[in-house]
């Protein structure tokens, strides 16, 4: 069968989708060595994401760029040479033609519950071809059961063509690193050897306001002086949690962290007392699982996915309840014991997660579908 994935994503966007693509085709290419798999990457694109060693996985370029208000017909008239069987279009939306099957992997719907925290180009490119997209798609992929009940609840989607498929973490996160090597990425980033950890773009869907709240409060009426380490891109809006952090005098204890290696990923989780994500909203929630493969506590909103992946491995609390976030932090960097209990469920529960699981279901609905 010859199988065609869309790899032009990591290109253009560094985020969840782009490393979901990245993983998928690795781990596919370990797995299948008869099936033939054609990735698309962009002609602007210099790293290939076909493994070297991979002798049925080959490289196309295409000239479409993501997100093209035409993508769904030059991309279509691209791919007609092919001669797909099947398409997976890993980010929502499938060309109008160019293969006899379609597969698309539907991440979440945060663009349809909160389309104030997209720009306004993300916001019509998803809004306007939704819809479209999954009755198009001959099968749909949900990242997990929270968004596959959203695609039935929401837009109608027939049950029976949505298959739940979990990510996992990157490999890279259950890898023992030593003492010295966190301190080294820590001195270089001149954090000290305790800190609280965000992980995630810097945007209104994550809900950084609360976390930002309740550390402020814990500043000052506990006297916490741990800094608070945000690691992730600059989203939408952004000067407007910049503003909150000045108002709330927490400046000074404020770290950024625009880009990082997974490695030093790796190390900022070994080294946090903790990971907080308040999110609004998740389709999975990956920094969840990365922090609790490194034995990091982790805190998590009650919301959307995140009490699926987490299980009963995080302290899961209302994203709006900026009291219950600062006690929960206390009680985590008070109570040893509460920490190691946290650690130890969160490495058995981590360890239910695995990208070769992700490859064999999906390599199972491409040749079904």
């Amino acid at each position: 069968m010859r199988i065609g994935i869309d790899g032009r994503l990591p290109h253009y966007q560094v985020g969840g989708i782009s490393k979901y693509v990245i993983l998928l085709i690795r781990t596919l290419a370990a797995l299948d060595e008869s099936d033939e798999f054609i990735i698309f990457h962009s002609r602007k694109e210099n790293e290939s994401l076909v493994p070297n060693s991979s002798k049925n996985f080959m490289r196309a370029n295409l000239i479409t760029p993501c997100h093209h208000r035409f993508e769904r017909w030059t991309l279509g008239a691209e791919l007609i040479p092919h001669s797909l069987r099947v398409l997976h279009s890993p980010d929502f939306i499938p060309p109008q033609y160019g293969a006899n099957r379609f597969i698309i992997t539907v991440h979440d719907l945060n663009f349809i519950y909160y389309p104030d925290f997209l720009t306004t180009e993300s916001r019509r490119y998803y809004n306007d071809q939704i819809m479209w997209a999954v009755e198009k798609a001959d099968h749909i992929l949900a990242d997990s059961n929270y968004t596959r009940s959203d695609l039935t609840s929401n837009l109608g989607v027939d049950p029976e063509k949505i298959t739940t498929i979990h990510l996992a973490a990157d490999p890279i996160f259950s890898t023992k690193t030593s003492l010295s090597e966190v301190k080294a990425t820590l001195d270089r980033y001149k954090l000290p050897e305790d800190f609280l950890l965000f992980v995630g773009t810097l945007s209104p869907r994550k809900n950084l306001a609360t976390l930002l709240k309740s550390f402020a409060q814990l500043t000052k009426e506990e006297s916490l002086d741990l800094p608070l380490v945000l690691v992730g891109s600059r989203g939408w809006l952004y000067e407007k949690m910049y503003d909150q952090i000045v108002q709330l005098g927490i400046r000074h204890l404020v770290r950024f962290i625009d880009s990082a290696s997974d490695l030093e990923l790796v190390h900022f989780y070994r080294s946090a007392s903790l990971l907080a994500l308040p999110s609004y909203y998740e389709g999975f929630g990956l920094p969840v699982l990365e922090a609790m493969h490194c034995g990091c506590p982790v805190l998590a909103s009650d919301r959307a996915s995140l009490p699926e992946v987490a299980g009963d491995a995080a302290i899961l609390l209302d994203p709006d309840d900026v009291d219950g976030w600062s006690q929960a932090i206390s009680d985590v960097l008070s109570d040893s014991n509460m920490g190691e209990k946290l650690i130890k469920a969160g490495i058995k529960q981590a360890k239910r997660f695995s990208w070769k699981n992700t490859a064999e279901q999906t390599l199972k609905v491409y040749l079904d579908v």
